[in-house]
């Protein structure tokens, strides 16, 4: 079974410096079908301004995964990490019995664009943790590459939580494939272009929940770039 989540039916926030959509449930907006699916629970499309961001703020018992689209975004935390993350830069904080954070804009004139993602942790009460990883243009062009999964395979960010997250790039009509174990259920996110999935087209900001389906067929592809979850 196919789900569609159309990328104007997404939750929006608008405060000046910051403009986001809102995948699931998060802050004020709220919709009782959209509150997560499985363990993810949040995935947010953030455009901050220059020299604007959320301040330090803090967080307990979640994996989150900021993945950079354009732009530069600083962080700093309380276990001593700091950084400036630019596009193809994925980091995966797990904030465990508590950390503390911030995240702004580091240019002076342009936006920076990223997307902020939360997955429910397999347990609660971890020590906190901290990383991130450069996955290229190259090495996601036309294939599904593992960007962050529970063991740290294939040189992934390691998340404390049985999924598994895949980014790719699909342009002239590329394809890619992927099989989902029994039980297993997916979410696919367009980051931007388009794609046909499953026979259902979708566009920049789409989405598709995929449940009791064997094979995902991603193709028809044009200037695509998408993040595909396999989840418990």
């Amino acid at each position: 079974m196919i789900e569609i989540r159309k990328s104007e039916d997404r939750g929006v926030a608008n405060l000046g410096w910051l403009d986001s959509r809102h995948t699931f449930s998060f802050g004020h907006y709220y919709d009782p079908k959209h509150t997560g699916f499985g363990p993810l629970l949040v995935i947010n499309e953030d455009k901050v301004e220059s020299g604007k961001g959320f301040g330090t703020h803090g967080h307990r018992d979640m994996e989150i995964i900021s993945y950079v689209l354009d732009g530069e975004l600083a962080h700093k935390d309380s276990m001593g990490n700091g950084s400036v993350l630019r596009y193809g830069d994925v980091q995966r904080m797990s904030a465990g019995t508590g950390v503390m954070h911030s995240e702004f804009n580091h240019s002076a004139d342009r936006r920076v664009h990223f997307l902020q993602i939360w997955i429910e942790p397999s347990s609660k009460g971890i020590a906190p943790g901290y990383e991130e990883k450069h996955f290229d243009t190259a090495s996601k062009q036309a294939c599904l590459r593992l960007i962050a999964s529970p063991d740290g395979s294939q040189g992934s960010v390691t998340i404390h939580q049985d999924a598994r997250l895949y980014a790719a790039l699909l342009t002239d009509d590329q394809a890619v494939s992927h099989q989902l174990a029994p039980g297993r259920r997916a979410y696919l996110h367009v980051i931007r272009g388009s794609v046909t999935a499953n026979g259902t087209r979708l566009g920049g900001g789409d989405a598709a929940k995929f449940t009791q389906e064997s094979d995902i067929s991603i193709g028809q592809s044009d200037e695509a770039e998408i993040l595909l979850f396999d989840l418990p």
